[in-house]
């Protein structure tokens, strides 16, 4: 990563974590109830009213920015975290990577958890209320038809295809 971009991560992550504190809220709501409390010593102009205006467009279309990127990171992190999971876990390899297929394949695919998930906590019911723990533990293991929901067949990346 070249410098520039380590300084913008290193920035951006810095100032989201400072923005989402609630002093920082307080101290803005402070700064609004100041600006609204000043409008009759300014007569209400269109200045008084620009200052505010200006001021909360400028900040918002940069925090827009900084948020996205911070978000961005988090979710690929999280990302990572989960496809390192199903992949040493007894969850089906072939969900590593699911967010990448199309919106129609991704509403398949959490139809057919949905689908499961009913199922589970039915079997739990029937079996005393003991929980989704038990109605997974009776529940076929990898391997031997587990029943949960089977995402298609990966499709090749962009980035895959063009190296074919």
């Amino acid at each position: 990563m070249n410098s520039f971009a380590k300084n913008f991560t290193r920035f951006a992550t810095v100032i989201s974590r400072w923005a989402g504190r609630p002093y920082v809220f307080a101290t803005c709501c402070v700064l609004v109830v100041a600006w609204a409390l000043s409008g009759p010593v300014f007569g209400f102009s269109d200045t008084w009213q620009l200052v505010i205006n200006t001021s909360t467009t400028i900040i918002t279309f940069l925090m827009v920015f900084l948020i996205q990127n911070t978000q961005n990171r988090d979710n690929n992190a999280i990302q990572a975290k989960l496809d390192e999971l199903i992949r040493v876990g007894r969850a089906h390899n072939s969900f590593i990577g699911i967010e990448n297929l199309g919106d129609e394949e991704l509403e398949q695919i959490l139809a057919e958890c949905d689908r499961h998930g009913t199922r589970l906590r039915e079997e739990a019911r029937k079996q005393g209320g003991r929980g989704a723990a038990a109605a997974r533990a009776a529940a076929p293991r990898k391997g031997q038809g587990s029943g949960g929901a089977k995402p298609p067949a990966r499709r090749k990346s962009n980035k895959a295809k063009a190296a074919s």
